[in-house]
């Protein structure tokens, strides 16, 4: 049996990374515009399922190197990620007992206040102009939190994350 302690460390590493090269993936054209925030989706499922060792601190940390990782803003997405685990791990009780497709409305909630926030401080730097897309990969997003989540949990029961 592995050591509790220990062992969610490789996995949430792993699925960080994972979703960092899925955030990074180079997309054709308009294709970007399907591709939802991995990283956060990730964060959230790990502040849902075990709030008392992935909190705020892991988000801002994460935030950054997605920051350094797509050269955007140095804090922009820290910012972002650090709010939304904040959110996530103070209604944890709460979303944890709802189905996955109930979830997937804290998802869609979360994912669209990221955007927003996102939006926001790219305008106080000159200029962001809404498009379809802001919209889309916020709702691929929560469609694609049933596939998430399912597929973090099998990975939690195998790695025996309590």
């Amino acid at each position: 049996m592995p050591n509790n302690n220990q062992s969610y460390l490789v996995y949430y590493g792993l699925t960080i990374i994972i979703a960092m090269g899925l955030k990074i993936l180079p997309l054709p054209g308009a294709a970007n515009a399907f591709n939802p925030d991995w990283v956060l989706l990730v964060l959230i499922f790990w502040s849902l399922a075990i709030p008392e060792r992935i909190g705020v601190l892991n988000g801002w940390f994460i935030g950054l190197l997605i920051d350094v990782l797509t050269g955007r803003m140095l804090g922009q997405n820290a910012l972002v990620y650090s709010v939304t685990c904040y959110f996530s791990i103070k209604f944890h009780k709460r979303i944890r007992q709802y189905p996955t497709p109930q979830q997937s409305i804290f998802i869609f909630v979360s994912l669209l206040f990221a955007q927003l926030l996102i939006f926001w401080i790219e305008n106080m730097q000159g200029g962001n102009r809404f498009h379809w897309g802001f919209w889309l990969q916020t709702f691929i997003g929560a469609l694609c939190w049933p596939l998430i989540s399912f597929l973090l949990s099998f990975i939690r029961i195998q790695g025996r994350i309590v």
